[in-house]
């Protein structure tokens, strides 16, 4: 059973994950809350959050960071039949506050905008990216400790 949640372990995870080439950003954050903290989260659910990057399938639309943080909140709080609907609500409230709290940094979450900047795939393009990817990862982990009432290792909670 979760005991605590380390925030920097999770966000390091998420971001090597992707800067190391083997998985993109939705899969990178998914990937590493089955590492660090989802344990029971099923591998299938990494292969799901293969159709979302590069803002959805390659069609720029919103970060790819973004979704896989929201498919970990479904995970961790969603519904898995019709007629939850305290489960359907939370889930919802809880996806648009990290969407929230992307914008608040960044103004916009689509990925055209984002990379606009740069060739997809060069190094400054991929430093970009792996950020957003521990900043999602890092605001997910804070939100599953608030939520699951969970203290955070190594520091004070920042909401």
């Amino acid at each position: 059973m979760l005991k605590e949640i380390d925030v920097k372990k999770i966000r390091e995870a998420a971001e090597e994950n992707y800067r190391d080439g083997g998985m993109y950003c939705s899969e990178g954050i998914v990937s590493a809350f089955k590492e660090t903290l989802l344990d029971d989260m099923p591998e299938e659910l990494i292969a799901a959050a293969s159709g979302f990057p590069i803002g959805v399938g390659r069609s720029k639309c919103m970060c790819g960071a973004i979704s896989g943080g929201v498919m970990c909140i479904g995970y961790a709080f969603g519904r898995t039949t019709g007629g939850q609907r305290d489960k359907s609500e939370k889930t919802l409230e809880l996806s648009q506050e990290l969407h929230k709290k992307f914008l608040a940094r960044n103004r916009v979450a689509c990925c055209s905008i984002l990379t606009h900047k740069f060739e997809m795939g060069s190094p400054e393009h991929k430093k970009q990216c792996v950020r957003f990817t521990g900043e999602v990862a890092e605001d997910l982990a804070r939100i599953i400790a608030r939520e699951k009432d969970l203290p955070i290792v190594g520091e004070e909670s920042k909401d």
